[in-house]
C-alpha cells in the first residue's frame, strides 16, 4: 500500500463498549475498578483483552516480568515495531479510564485497521504493562521500569504488597510469567494515550493535550519514633510525641511548596498512619509516605534537601528519632520532538484543537522515552478527578484521543 498515508475512522461506540465490558471485571462499590497488579482480577481483564486480539489474527507474547506485548504483523516485519499501550491494573479504589484507555484505544486502532484491511509497512506492537499503579507492589511504573533497565531486577522481583507476598510470587501464581526476555525487543516508537488526571484541559475546554514530558517524581517513607505514655499524668513539657513532630513537618512542607515561584511544586502526603493507636496513650512511632513533584529538576533537588532539614527539626524539636528513605526517583523527562510534532499536525488535519503540555503524573512512558522515541496524548479528566472511583471521561473524548492516536501511529508505521 504505497503512497499517501491512508486516512481511517474509528468506531466510537465500540471503544465506549470495551472500556466498560473492561470495568465489569473487578468493580468497586462505587461504580469505579479494582484490579491489582496480578491479582486474579488483573489476570482476568487481561484475559479478555488477549480474546478481543486473537480474534483479530493478533499473535502475543509476555516476558519474566509479565509484560504483555501484543504484535500485528507488517509489511516488513524486519523493522522495529510502532508500539503503543499502558496498563490495566488500577488503584484499590480506582477508576475506570487510567491506562485502561492506553491500552483499549490501542485495541482499537488495531480492530479499525482490520476494518480497513490495511497492513502497515512497519509491524504494531500493542503493550501492557505490569504493575503500572505501584499501588500493590512499589515503586510504580514497574513493568516498564525494569524492561527499559530503569529499575533493577531484584527490586521489582522483590518488592512485597501488605501481606508479604513479593511480586515474583505473585506474576507465578497468575501464570503471568512469559520466556520473552526482558528488553529483548526493538520498537520504533512509543505512543500512549491517557486521561490527563487533573482539571487543565476542561478549564481551557480542550479536547485534547499532546504532552511534552513528565515532571520530575521523589517518593519518600518516614518513620517518626518517640515514647508511648499515658495522655492525663504526662505534662506537655515531657512529652517525645512523633505526631507532633509529623504534623509540624507536613505544615513546613506544605508552606515550602506553596511558596514555589513557578507554582510548579507538588506535595502529597499519601500514607500516614498511627502505630498501634488509642485515645488515651501519646502515640510511639508514626509512619508517613510523601510524594514530591516539580517540573524542573534543579527545584526538585533543592526541596529534596529541604523535606531532610525540615524533617530533623520537626524531630529534634519534640525529641523523637527519625528514618527516611528515598524510595523513588524519576527525574523530569522530556518527550521526542519529531513525535510531538506529528501529533500536532495530524491534529490540525482532523482541525482539533491541542494544546502542548507537561504531565503532573508518571506513566510508562517515561521509561520508554529512554530507549525509543515516545510522546503521550492527554484527554481530559472531569473535575480533574483520578484515581477514585469517580474518574470519567466523555464517551467523545475517549474516541478524538482514540482518533489522533491512530491517526499518528498509522503515519509513523507507513513512514519511508
Amino acid at each position: 500500500m504505497p503512497g499517501a498515508t491512508p486516512r481511517v475512522s474509528i468506531d466510537s461506540d465500540r471503544l465506549w463498549n470495551s472500556l466498560m465490558r473492561m470495568a465489569e471485571i473487578g468493580p468497586s462499590p462505587n461504580g469505579g475498578s479494582r484490579r491489582l497488579a496480578m491479582t486474579q482480577e488483573d489476570t482476568a481483564g487481561r484475559r479478555l483483552l488477549l480474546d478481543w486480539v486473537e480474534a483479530l489474527g493478533c499473535t502475543w507474547q509476555r516476558d519474566k516480568a509479565g509484560n504483555l506485548f501484543i504484535h500485528r504483523p507488517g509489511r516488513e516485519n524486519r523493522l522495529p515495531a510502532v508500539s503503543l499501550g499502558s496498563h490495566l491494573d488500577t488503584q484499590p479504589l480506582g477508576g475506570r479510564f487510567d491506562g485502561v484507555l492506553g491500552v483499549l484505544a490501542g485495541l482499537e486502532v488495531f480492530r479499525t485497521l482490520a476494518d480497513n484491511d490495511i497492513t502497515t509497512r512497519r509491524p504494531l506492537s500493542l503493550i501492557v504493562w505490569t504493575n503500572e499503579e505501584g499501588s500493590r507492589f512499589a515503586p510504580a511504573m514497574g513493568g516498564s521500569g525494569v524492561w527499559t533497565g530503569r529499575l533493577d531486577e531484584d527490586t521489582f522481583f522483590t518488592a512485597t504488597d501488605s501481606q508479604g507476598v513479593s511480586l515474583r510470587e505473585a506474576i507465578q501464581a497468575c501464570d503471568e510469567a512469559g520466556d520473552l526476555p526482558l528488553g529483548e525487543q526493538d520498537l520504533d516508537a512509543y505512543f500512549e494515550l491517557h486521561i490527563e488526571q487533573g482539571p487543565v484541559l476542561e478549564e481551557q475546554g480542550d479536547p485534547l493535550g499532546i504532552v511534552t514530558g513528565v515532571q520530575g517524581i521523589r517518593w519518600y517513607d518516614l518513620s517518626l519514633r518517640g515514647q508511648s505514655a499515658h495522655a492525663g499524668p504526662t505534662p506537655m513539657s515531657y512529652r517525645h510525641d512523633p505526631l507532633m513532630a509529623a504534623t509540624a513537618l507536613i505544615q513546613a512542607l506544605k508552606e515550602e511548596v506553596l511558596a514555589d515561584p513557578e507554582g510548579a511544586a507538588r506535595l502529597t502526603v499519601g500514607d500516614f498512619q498511627v502505630v498501634e493507636p488509642s485515645r488515651n496513650v501519646i502515640p510511639g512511632e508514626i509512619h508517613l509516605q510523601l510524594d514530591l513533584r516539580h517540573t524542573d529538576d534543579e527545584r526538585l533537588a533543592a526541596l529534596d534537601a529541604t523535606v531532610e532539614r525540615l524533617a530533623r527539626t520537626a524531630a529534634e524539636a519534640e525529641g523523637v528519632t527519625l528514618s527516611l528513605k528515598r524510595r523513588w526517583h524519576s527525574p523530569v523527562t522530556p518527550f521526542d520532538d519529531t513525535l510531538i510534532a506529528s501529533l500536532v499536525e495530524a491534529a490540525e488535519a482532523r482541525g482539533l484543537e491541542a494544546p502542548t503540555m507537561m504531565s503532573g503524573a508518571g506513566h510508562d512512558a517515561v521509561h520508554l522515552s529512554h530507549v525509543t522515541p515516545t510522546v503521550m496524548i492527554f484527554v481530559p479528566s472531569r473535575d480533574g478527578i483520578s484515581h477514585n472511583e469517580a474518574e470519567y471521561t466523555e464517551p467523545e473524548h475517549c474516541a478524538l484521543g482514540t482518533q489522533l492516536l491512530c491517526d499518528a501511529v498509522l503515519a509513523r508505521a507507513e513512514r519511508e
